[in-house]
């Protein structure tokens, strides 16, 4: 398993964590979001649609309620929100295997709920409040490429 542990000072680095994620992330990606209510999902994944140039029009929002959004963007953005999900077995009717196994890019809140059908390489990036603004993300993966891709990445934005 790789592990990569970053701190987050402030709402701007948790925007700028996803910003570099979203710059480097390769189609069919998957990023699995683990934390509490208030963690900083939803603002990382403002970050990542703003590395994917999502335009400026769309306002990234935690999709609650409709369970997807879908962003235009380098890749598309897929962010599912799965808290309200009462199973696994929920995720058929949204299509959700179309989307994981699409060119795009899927960001998955609540990822905790679902992680028996999380692919084998998704990137699992649990978000743990320090603080009121630290907040401690562990990035892992199964998977060399993508992985490496991102801590790399992450490393030169002065994250690790």
């Amino acid at each position: 398993m790789n592990v990569l542990i970053l701190r987050s000072r402030s709402l701007e680095d948790t925007l700028r964590i996803g910003l570099i994620i979203g710059e480097r992330a390769l189609p069919g990606m998957v990023i699995a979001l683990v934390g509490d209510l208030g963690a900083g999902k939803t603002s990382l994944t403002q970050g990542i649609a703003a590395g994917l140039g999502v335009p400026d029009e769309y306002y990234v929002t935690s999709p609650s309620f409709t369970l997807v959004n879908e962003y235009p963007g380098r890749l598309p953005l897929y962010h599912f929100d799965v808290y309200r999900l009462a199973g696994p077995a929920d995720l058929d009717d949204l299509g959700y295997d179309d989307y994981v196994c699409g060119a795009g890019l899927t960001v998955i809140e609540w990822a905790e709920k679902i992680m028996d059908r999380l692919p084998e390489d998704v990137v699992v990036v649990k978000m743990k409040n320090s603080s009121d603004e630290e907040r401690e993300i562990e990035l892992s993966s199964r998977s060399e490429e993508g992985f490496e891709l991102l801590k790399k990445a992450l490393e030169e934005g002065g994250f690790a």
